[in-house]
């Protein structure tokens, strides 16, 4: 008898545990930034150093674009 007890109080325990963990619903727009890895790939191929390829890997990782 103790033992379904103890198999009941473990079943209900992680029942619970399960449903609290639910995720969260997505967002109706979920932003999506470009990775540093693709901007980097974008400024390579437009040859871009120094500042200007800081200032536009910036502007590409926070989604403005050119």
């Amino acid at each position: 008898m103790k033992t379904i007890t103890a198999f009941t109080a473990i079943a209900i325990v992680g029942c619970g545990a399960t449903l609290a963990d639910a995720p969260a619903a997505p967002s109706a727009t979920p932003v999506k930034h470009a990775s540093l890895k693709v901007c980097n790939k974008q400024a390579d191929a437009k040859k871009l150093i120094g500042p200007a390829r800081a200032q536009f890997v910036r502007d590409c990782r926070a989604g403005k674009s050119a």
